[in-house]
């Protein structure tokens, strides 16, 4: 240190006086530069990475498209499109294996048939939830697109379980029919089977030739041309069978086999078609002792309706309770009017627009009414199911739902009622009350109606007509009966349409003089050979869509 009078001292050390302060600044703005390089670099390395991981990812990948890894979705009109060929093709499926399990069981009996039987019903109820879910989805239901993709998937895989239960018995359904299956007792039942259905082709002839003289051309317009179709498929059953004798002496037994299947197909369509006709000719029958009955009951139910006013149907406007009366009224008299005018008619049609007209009248005493739409509702789907049964080479799904969603509304129209009416619309035995149904009617009341409905019923009725529709049964639901069956037969007709429709619109790819002098195109047209089938084409046996071509591919 110095003063004012020494003399001026130099400072040897050139550094600055407050060294440690200014070291440890120094040091701290070393260390504020390395971390951000710090962190610039890891940031580097892991992009670098990240661009490593990507290319590699790029180079080695085995699905095509762009950037994104995601599945490629379907359209929902190509999945539509695919659930309706399951369902026709497991529909298919099904009516083949019933057919021929019922040729099984004619020669081996119920016991060694019945876990085929069993499959056959398994598949059925797998098939039967594909169709009520599609005519759901016909109907618009679900609405969202993601939840009926999900219905359109559950359809196909009641479809896919259906097949897969009938290819998994396949195997033991070959060994039910048995090595020789092709000579035999098989050979000999099947053309014993034809000789019945030849004869009884004739009778079905004379029926529908007496059916054109006694009702109207609409009666019996559902079974136009059936017995040609018969003679048909009879006379392509005739060629498979003499081919599988022929085959079976030269000891060829698989293509035996080949064609005995053919012909017992060809002979199970030609029984479809007569049936059909004898059958309608039946419920023509029926319809017809029924009608005057239908229309007393129906005037006696408007009477009602007039005498207790509004009260009748509580829930119905009291102006359009009178555009009931007043159109119910105007049918009821055409349809008498029909009636005794002695002209040939149209018994069904005739007992439907009955049934239709007092429909929305109805208050649940008419039991005679409600038999009659039973029987109407019956008979529309029976025709509808003969059809599709007899076309279903080109018959598509659409049709199919229909007259599966018909099949389910009789059923549900059965349980709740219980309303019986025969197949043949005749009663049973005396004494038989095998339904349940009242024995202690009134004279002139058939059997099963309840006697309170005896206004209903006309005095005339003849005694072997009968109706079961148990006493117990509420008004209410008896009520509901005739507009239910009415829906019934709706889709019915709508299925047959839609089917007549599929016939005109994909005609028969093997229509030609020699396809139809060999039966062959009727053939194909009922589904007894696949489309593209040449003359040898395989025929359909029991089994899912995996084995029930299975005999073509086997060695002869």
């Amino acid at each position: 240190m110095t003063t004012q009078n020494d003399p001026p001292v130099a400072i040897t050390d050139p550094r600055p006086v407050c060294t440690p302060v200014a070291s440890q600044a120094a040091q701290a703005s070393a260390v504020d530069l390395v971390l951000p390089l710090a962190a610039v670099g890891a940031a580097g390395v892991v992009a670098g990475y990240g661009y490593v991981r990507r290319t590699r990812r790029a180079r080695t990948r085995t699905t095509p498209g762009g950037p994104s890894a995601a599945p490629a979705v379907e359209p929902l009109a190509e999945l539509d499109r695919r659930t309706r060929a399951s369902l026709v093709e497991a529909d298919d499926c099904i009516r083949t294996s019933r057919e021929e399990l019922a040729c099984a069981v004619a020669l081996s009996g119920t016991g060694p048939a019945a876990p085929y039987a069993r499959a056959v019903r398994e598949a059925e109820t797998e098939l039967a939830a594909a169709f009520a879910m599609r005519q759901r989805y016909d109907e618009g239901v679900p609405a969202e697109e993601a939840a009926r993709r999900h219905a359109l998937a559950g359809i196909d895989g009641r479809c896919a379980e259906a097949g897969r239960r009938l290819d998994a018995e396949a195997a033991g359904f070959d060994r039910l029919r048995g090595p020789e299956f092709g000579t035999g007792a098989a050979l000999e039942a099947a053309e014993a089977r034809f000789r019945e259905l030849a004869g009884r082709t004739g009778t079905a002839q004379a029926t529908l030739a007496d059916l054109a003289v006694r009702y109207a051309p609409t009666a019996s317009a559902g079974v136009t041309g059936y017995v040609e179709q018969a003679k048909d498929r009879l006379v392509f059953a005739t060629s498979r069978l003499n081919r599988a004798r022929q085959t079976a002496d030269r000891g060829e037994l698989g293509r035996a086999a080949l064609h005995l299947r053919a012909a017992e197909g060809g002979v199970a369509q030609a029984a479809v078609f007569v049936d059909e006709v004898h059958r309608l000719a039946t419920a023509l029958t029926t319809a017809a002792r029924w009608l005057p009955a239908a229309l007393t009951g129906a005037e006696a139910q408007l009477a009602r309706v007039r005498a207790a006013g509004p009260a009748a149907l509580p829930a119905v406007p009291s102006g359009e309770l009178r555009s009931r009366l007043l159109h119910a009224d105007a049918v009821l008299d055409s349809v008498r009017q029909e009636v005794t005018a002695r002209r040939p008619h149209d018994p069904l049609g005739l007992l439907r627009r009955v049934v239709g007209a007092t429909a929305p009248l109805d208050t649940g005493r008419g039991g005679v009414l409600a038999a009659a739409a039973s029987l109407v509702a019956r008979s529309e789907v029976a025709g509808a199911g003969g059809f599709v049964t007899t076309h279903r080479g080109v018959v598509g799904a659409e049709a199919r739902t229909r007259l599966a969603a018909a099949e389910r509304c009789l059923a549900r129209v059965d349980g709740r009622s219980g309303v019986r009416v025969p197949q043949d619309g005749v009663a049973g035995a005396p004494g038989d009350n095998s339904a349940g149904a009242s024995t202690d009617a009134p004279a002139g009341v058939p059997l099963g109606v309840p006697a309170d409905a005896s206004a209903d019923i006309s005095a005339d009725v003849p005694a072997d007509v009968s109706v079961r529709v148990p006493a117990e049964v509420p008004a209410d639901v008896l009520a509901d009966v005739m507009t239910d069956a009415l829906a019934c037969g709706d889709l019915a007709t709508q299925a047959r349409e839609l089917a007549e429709l599929d016939v005109r619109t994909h005609g028969n790819p093997h229509d030609g003089p020699t396809a139809h002098e060999s039966g062959l195109a009727g053939a194909v047209l009922g589904g007894l050979l696949s489309p593209g089938a040449a003359q040898d084409g395989t025929p359909p046996s029991f089994g899912g869509p995996r084995t029930r071509d299975r005999r073509g591919q086997a060695p002869p």
